[in-house]
Formats: structure tokens, C-alpha cells, sequence
């Protein structure tokens, strides 16, 4: 592993990557501590501890990276790009001109980028408007979190706000074009990870400083690894479907009949299925405990982590995700067409329309149990705070994108490093880094 890692920086190219990768994580994390003009952060702190991990303050505090806390011109983050993002890959399927601009290639593809980044501007100043209303009303709750409350303090937190939704985005992309790793996850992943040293402080001391029991940190320590393992495992693991080749010719070469497989990725959507449903479920709450409105807020206490109509609605979300994403990125008809264009076969199935039918029902089921893996470890928290009445605040959803993200991260590092003809990560002997394959040989990670 040294040696691998000591390889990083024989290679120039992936030397100034990385090196830029972390430059923008940087700034990112600098602006998280520059407050919006007007507000008492130290009295937001206290409002958004007060509030607890397992509530919407503290789930959109920790996709923020603290940046809510501080109250900060990054502080509604990356989420309002991964909710327009949501929205048009939903509208790419609804909407037929989308769908068209969709297979146009790399030009269509720019254009559909370009609408996203639009729709993040229109979230991000919706969501900045309910913040500042959110703000103001906290003052007259008896917190003096606003100086000067106002229309004035609220046409500029949405200017500050918006404005920094849209750096957020811009460091994103520069990250995926010029850095490492795909931008908008290692946003996600640097905010989590920052937050953790103060999560295990509080676990630690219990939440209000009683501190919790040798017995019951063991225990959680034991079930963390075992949820991070686990997540290394179904990241990893894959279906892996025989695939036999004819002799063929091509020009005066005769090619060998050979055997193959072709492998399924059991959660090819990855990441991104928990990161829509929270996405989802968090904005409808952030609507209502910022409006100010008492019915909102009464259907909004509904959805809390720790009830079961919330976890009822997150894994039937989860689920959807998971199938959606994974009809997005692989379409059975076209892996079949290739196969049969190439003289493949899987045996005892036919080529064409039947290879396509067996791959989708196969690819069905492996989803599933996919899903179900995702809704269990999202939900592990929320069922030790019920049940077990544990301070544990790390969040499963925030385990499974830091561990998603750094296999994904490091898989792309190894392919830097095997393109060079240096041994990857694994050593010369080890298992290889597999990211989120797409289920086709030759197609590149899924992004999460």
C-alpha cells in the first residue's frame, strides 16, 4: 500500500489532480465559516444543537457540511443542485423533448446540464427565501440571531445564499473536469467527514456531558465497522452472468471462440438513491419549519428519523431510486445488441430481444435486494435512537457516502495508476478496486 501510494507522485498528471481536488475542497471549507451579513452564528449554533442530529436541522447541517451552523454563504450547500438534478432526470423521462436532447450525445447532454444549473439557481433562491424568513422569526422566538430583520436582510440573504449555491456547483464540475473523483460527491463527502471528530465528541460525553457507558461504545464501535464492511462488501459484489463468444473472422484473422462473463453490479445506482430521498424528504420540512406555518409544521413533525412513517416513506423512495438510476445508466436492450453485434451469447438463451429480457430480469431482482441493503443501513441510526435510546450521530446515510465515495475515488486513482503501468492499490498480488461499474465492460462508474 505504501509503495501504491508513493507511485501518486511519479505521475504528474494525477500529482496535479489530486492536488487540485483538494485546493477546491479547500475553499469550499473556508467559505463554510464566512457568515452571512447580520446574523449571530454563535446564537444559530445554538439553535441548530439545540434541535439534535436526528432532526432537519441537524440532517440538512451535516449534507451542509456545518455550514447551517455557521450560518455561512454555503449554507444550503450542494443540495439544491442534487434537487434540480432529481428534477430533470425525472422530466428526461416525462418529457420527450428532454428525452431527445438526451441521445443526442455530448452537445445534448451540455444542454440538459445547462438547464439543471438553472433549475439550482431557481431552488437555491426559493430555499434561501424560507431561510431568511426561518432566520427572523427565530429573533422573535427570544434568540437574537437577525441585528436588523427586514426585507433589506432578506433580499440579501437570498443574493448571499443563491451566490453561493452556484460557487458550490461551479467547484463541483471543476472538481470532475480537472480533479479527482466526481465533484458533487466529495462536496457531500468532505462536509460529512469534517463533522465527524464532533459527532464522536458528542457521542462520547452522551449528548449533554453524562458521557455514555464502556459497554456501549464498544458496541457501536463493533456495529460502525461491521456497517462499513458491510457497505465494502455490496459495493463490490456483483452478479456475474457467462457469456460465450463464436469463432468469427475479421479480415484474414480467424479469433478463437472464448468465454467470458459479463458482471451486474447488485447496487449499480449507488449513492444516489438515499442522497434523492433524503433531498426529498428534507425539503418539504424545510418548507414548513421555515413558512412559519402551524399546519406545516404539524405534517412536517411527522417526518422524523426516528418515526416509522418516515422510514416507511424513505425506503419506498430509496427503492425507487435505485430502480430509476439503474434504468438510467444500463439498458439491457443495448448491452444485448452489442453482445449479439460481437458474437456473444449467454447460453441457453437466444440473442436479441431474449438475452435483453434475461439480463432486465436478473438486473430486477439483484436492484432489489440492493435497495433493501440501502433502506437497512440508512436506517440503522434511526432505530438505535428509538429502540436503544443510543446518542449515536454519525447517520447511516452519511457512512455509506463516505465509504461509497472514497471506493469510488480510489478506483479512479488506481486507473490512473494501472494506465501507467504501475500496480494499483491492491499490490502486484491484491484484489483490485472495483467502483460503481455500470454492469457493461468498458463503461465508466456511475456518478454519485
Amino acid at each position: 500500500m505504501a509503495w501504491s501510494i508513493s507511485n501518486i507522485a511519479k505521475i504528474p498528471e494525477l500529482r496535479r489532480r489530486i492536488l487540485f481536488t483538494l485546493a477546491m475542497l479547500a475553499v469550499y471549507r473556508v467559505g463554510v465559516f464566512v457568515t452571512i451579513p447580520g446574523v449571530n452564528r454563535i446564537e444559530m449554533s445554538h439553535v441548530v444543537t439545540k434541535g439534535g442530529s436526528g432532526s432537519f436541522l441537524g440532517m440538512f447541517n451535516m449534507f451542509s457540511g456545518g455550514a447551517l451552523q455557521q450560518m455561512s454563504i454555503f449554507a444550503l450547500g450542494i443540495m439544491p443542485y442534487v434537487t434540480s438534478s432529481i428534477v430533470m432526470q425525472l422530466l428526461t423521462v416525462v418529457v420527450p423533448k428532454l428525452d431527445q436532447l438526451n441521445k443526442e450525445g455530448e452537445q445534448g447532454r451540455r444542454r440538459i446540464n445547462q438547464l439543471t444549473r438553472y433549475g439550482t439557481i431557481l431552488v437555491g433562491a426559493v430555499q434561501s427565501w424560507f431561510i431568511a424568513t426561518y432566520v427572523e422569526s427565530l429573533s422573535k422566538g427570544g434568540a437574537e440571531v437577525v441585528a436588523s430583520p427586514g426585507l433589506g436582510f432578506r433580499l440579501l440573504t437570498v443574493l448571499t445564499l443563491t451566490t453561493g449555491t452556484v460557487v458550490i456547483m461551479w467547484l463541483g464540475e471543476l472538481i470532475t473536469e480537472m480533479g479527482i473523483g466526481n465533484g458533487s460527491s466529495l462536496i457531500i463527502f468532505a462536509g460529512i467527514v469534517a463533522g465527524m471528530p464532533d459527532a464522536l465528541v458528542r457521542f462520547v460525553s452522551g449528548g449533554s456531558g453524562t458521557g455514555v457507558g464502556g459497554l456501549t461504545i464498544l458496541f457501536m464501535a463493533i456495529l460502525v465497522i461491521g456497517t462499513i464492511a458491510a457497505i465494502c462488501y455490496f459495493e463490490r459484489a456483483h452478479r456475474r452472468i457467462p457469456v460465450q463468444y463464436t469463432k468469427r473472422q475479421v479480415g484474414r484473422k480467424m479469433y478463437q471462440g472464448a468465454q467470458s462473463y459479463l458482471p451486474l453490479k447488485i447496487n449499480v445506482a449507488g449513492v444516489i438513491p438515499p442522497i434523492f430521498a433524503s433531498s426529498i424528504l428534507m425539503f418539504p420540512s424545510q418548507i414548513a419549519n421555515m413558512s412559519g406555518s402551524g399546519w406545516l409544521q404539524e405534517f412536517a413533525s411527522v417526518f422524523h428519523q426516528a418515526d416509522w412513517r418516515y422510514n416507511l416513506v424513505f425506503t419506498i423512495l430509496v427503492v425507487f431510486f435505485a430502480f430509476f438510476y439503474t434504468s438510467v445508466v444500463f439498458n439491457p436492450v443495448d448491452v444485448a445488441d452489442n453482445l449479439k453485434k460481437s458474437g456473444g451469447f449467454i447460453p441457453g438463451i437466444r440473442p436479441g430481444k431474449n438475452t435483453a429480457t434475461y439480463i432486465e430480469r436478473v438486473l430486477s431482482r439483484i436492484t432489489f435486494a440492493g435497495a433493501l441493503y440501502l433502506s437497512v443501513v440508512c436506517m440503522i441510526p434511526a432505530l438505535l435512537q428509538k429502540y436503544m435510546q443510543v446518542p449515536f450521530s454519525f447517520g447511516g446515510t452519511g457512512l455509506l457516502i463516505v465509504v461509497g465515495v472514497a471506493l469510488d475515488t480510489v478506483q479512479q486513482i488506481e486507473s490512473h495508476l494501472i494506465t501507467r503501468n504501475y500496480e494499483g492499490f491492491g499490490g502486484p498480488k491484491g484484489p483490485r478496486i472495483r467502483g460503481r461499474i455500470g454492469g457493461r465492460p468498458g463503461v465508466a462508474g456511475a456518478p454519485t
